[in-house]
């Protein structure tokens, strides 16, 4: 076939698929994804139904929930989803008949956490195949299963299987990877037993046999496996691939490719860096080994990305987690090639799982929110709103204001909009931080939003605006250099780090003062062009202001980087044309140090328009966010600043109307 013929994007991804008994809409699957939205106990609740119907609502085929846990001593997060009772079943049927109002599918993933669970949120004493203890979770040693409690441990999944069909679940997952139970009987790195069970496949086959006598004739069951776990000691690709050999795939529906433990969580979620359909390889063996649809995941967060793998043949469905958390309507965006949220990567949702609270996002402000009552809608022009920044959180707070039917100016004094998001952007970190701010000025042209840059906000300005409230988003700033107090910095080029990234320029070498996010990941960054660089923080770890997830790249290359100094618990006390003095506990001493240095020592609130602001004395107030008001610390923290500020002036509006 010529390119000619082959088939357009949205022609792939609409297609339907059948899988077992069940017929798929398209090729989009949401995949399962914890989300800390149950109540303690494992119950399902208001928020979880209504998160799940919006993906539902959106256009994936199939909804999967989170994984599940099969009995209480499995239970690894503290609101994770439970199966193990009868008193589940009328939440997991609300979510059926949500699911299926939306001509959706409702997916399970059955599991157990076995060794990465902790007794302090599951009650009970971890069980393993093996006394191997999981450090990333806590390193609590497990008990080991007898072979008893192991066939009874089988039996469990099977249970959870039969109340699932008594809920209306249309497709059962078997979760066979990421570190859980199942991965641990597989995995030579967590499995030292002696008996039946040093077989690897031995419990994965018998939880097979459990789930299929329990599934009804018009449900599909599936397992979802890690193509490789992505540490030397654990299962690589091709013993992965030979051990399923001895698994009877056969008897299944299809399979779900990812990838990844707990000792190698970047490779269970991804990071920005790593191209989209990274383990669509690993999927195209299984497709041509077993015949079975294969469904892959793993960072697929553009529909040319997602038709690349379908068209290929290294899958048969796509399965999305990230990108439906960021835009619950994707696919049906995709589907229509319409413009779409963007996920960035950024990992912030798996980090906050990680710390027990309900997750959100850095990038859609309403995930995990859509049980709230939405504002009214206005007639185009009910107030007019000049919103003075167009970095993240003055882009959003125009475009949620005048989606809701305001009419809203934006000027912004650079020549791009942006703000310090822009410079992020060109990290190498961050390369899905673009396509967001393409989105956003796509989305404010789409609702004729004036974007006036190069327009440097003051009182003249002011008074030629004739309008009902000002949104003063004018961010934050790293302190004046002035303010340093740093001995000799007369005679050493000093630049604040943002400064330093707008002026593109590159140094053969530098020291950076400040091992925080955005020292580090400026650090990163220059390092990867050759650089040589100090990192001088007074911090006791690289970016302790980031989570785990986020930096789980960035923080192993630069401590392995031999042209990269790392001084922690260290803060510079003087610098010379060459040298800094750096003052370390009780000690303190000069280093050779050449280059500039640039300073990364957080921010202040950018305010000097405030009172001009006020003086304006618009009818409806004036209404700061973002870094102007405290809250920009992160993306998440400015975008979630821009939905409360819009609320603010929508209420206002309200208000006055009334």
């Amino acid at each position: 076939m010529t390119s000619a013929q082959a088939p357009d994007v949205q022609t792939l991804l609409r297609a339907s698929l059948q899988v077992g008994p069940l017929r798929l809409r398209n090729r989009f699957v949401a995949a399962p994804m914890e989300r800390n939205y149950c109540t303690e106990d494992g119950s399902v609740t208001d928020q979880y139904v209504a998160y799940l119907a919006a993906r539902a609502a959106g256009g994936a085929a199939l909804v999967h929930t989170e994984a599940g846990y099969v009995r209480a001593d499995g239970k690894g997060r503290p609101r994770q989803l439970a199966l193990d009772d009868d008193r589940y079943l009328p939440g997991l049927r609300a979510l059926s008949d949500a699911i299926h109002h939306h001509g959706a599918y409702l997916g399970m993933e059955l599991n157990h956490g076995g060794r990465t669970t902790q007794q302090a949120v599951s009650g009970h004493r971890p069980v393993a195949p093996s006394p191997v203890p999981c450090a990333v979770t806590g390193g609590e040693v497990p008990e080991e299963l007898d072979a008893p409690g192991i066939r009874a441990l089988a039996r469990a999944y099977g249970t959870a299987a039969r109340r699932c069909r008594k809920a209306g679940v249309d497709v059962l997952t078997i979760h066979a990877g990421h570190g859980y139970l199942i991965h641990q009987f597989l995995s030579k790195a967590t499995n030292h037993r002696t008996d039946e069970f040093a077989d690897p496949t031995l419990f994965l086959r018998l939880v097979i046999e459990a789930v299929l006598g329990e599934a009804g004739p018009d449900q599909a069951v599936g397992l979802r496996i890690s193509a490789h776990e992505g540490h030397d000691q654990g299962l690589s690709a091709e013993e992965t691939f030979e051990l399923m050999k001895a698994v009877p795939l056969e008897r299944l529906h299809f399979l779900d490719v990812s990838a990844g433990s707990y000792e190698a969580g970047e490779w269970i979620v991804q990071p920005g860096e790593w191209k989209p359909g990274i383990l669509a390889p690993y999927a195209a063996r299984y497709r041509a080994a077993y015949g079975l649809p294969v469904g892959v995941a793993g960072r697929i967060n553009t529909p040319e990305a997602a038709a690349q793998v379908l068209r290929s043949g290294q899958a048969d469905f796509i399965s999305l987690a990230r990108t439906l958390h960021a835009d619950p309507a994707f696919p049906h965006r995709a589907l229509s090639a319409a413009p779409y949220r963007p996920c960035i990567a950024c990992n912030l949702c798996i980090d906050e799982l990680h710390q027990g609270r309900p997750i959100g996002c850095s990038v859609n402000a309403m995930a995990g929110r859509e049980h709230l009552p939405r504002a009214p809608q206005y007639r185009r022009g009910a107030a007019r709103v000049l919103v003075v920044g167009a970095g993240p959180t003055g882009l959003e707070t125009a475009r949620l204001l005048a989606d809701r039917g305001h009419s809203v100016e934006v000027v912004e004094s650079a020549r791009r909009v942006g703000g310090a998001f822009r410079l992020a952007a060109g990290l190498q970190q961050h390369p899905d931080y673009r396509p967001l701010l393409q989105w956003m000025e796509g989305e404010l042209a789409r609702l004729q939003v004036l974007v006036s840059t190069s327009t440097p906000a003051d009182e003249n300005l002011l008074t030629t605006r004739d309008v009902d409230a000002i949104v003063l988003a004018t961010g934050a700033r790293g302190p004046g250099l002035a303010d340093l107090r740093l001995a000799g910095s007369e005679h050493r080029q000093v630049v604040d780090v943002h400064d330093w990234l707008e002026s593109g320029r590159d140094t053969e070498h530098c020291v950076i003062w400040g091992a925080d996010r955005d020292g580090v990941a400026t650090a990163d960054h220059m390092a990867a062009t050759g650089t040589r660089i100090i990192l001088v923080g007074h911090q006791d770890s690289l970016a302790p202001d980031v989570g785990r997830r986020a930096k789980i790249l960035t923080v192993p290359r630069l401590e392995e980087n031999p042209h990269v100094r790392i001084l922690l618990n260290t803060s510079p006390t003087a610098v010379d044309e060459h040298r800094i003095k750096v003052r370390s506990a009780a000690t303190e001493r000069w280093i050779n140090a050449p280059g500039p240095l640039i300073v990364s020592r957080g921010v202040v609130p950018v305010l000097a328009l405030l009172d001009a602001c006020r003086q304006r004395a618009p009818h409806l107030g004036v209404f700061t966010a973002g870094g102007a008001d405290g809250h920009g610390d992160s993306l998440r923290q400015c975008l979630a600043s821009a939905a409360r500020t819009a609320e603010a002036v929508h209420t206002a509006v309200h208000r006055h109307q009334a």
